[in-house]
């Protein structure tokens, strides 16, 4: 599995829309931040046939340390859920295509 940068995104944005790097940048960093500060104000984002992002709630509960055995108490915390749409469904579920051969 390949990691991809957000400067990898923003360089092969700026080669298809021949757009400058600097503005296409800007415009994905802008886009990040709104996102960011969406969902810490627990709002639900919905971007069709690509998914949404919502908070979620975890409960506080007691956990134990698999090592000492020794109990502990786990806060309650919020947290991220990402509930992929249509079209990602629908390209996830094809044959990946293999770029590399596996030796």
């Amino acid at each position: 599995m390949a990691t991809i940068t957000k400067k990898e995104l923003i360089d092969r944005i700026a080669e298809q829309t021949q757009a400058k790097r600097v503005v296409v940048k800007r415009i994905i960093q802008s886009f990040l931040d709104e996102i960011v500060k969406e969902v810490c104000n627990d709002n639900r984002l919905e971007f069709r046939d690509f998914g949404v992002f919502e908070t979620r709630t975890r409960a506080s509960r007691v956990a134990q340390n698999p090592k000492t055995l020794e109990r502990v108490h786990v806060p309650a915390k919020r947290t991220i859920k990402f509930k992929m749409g249509r079209l990602m469904k629908q390209k996830l579920a094809e044959e990946p295509k293999l770029t590399q051969s596996v030796e």
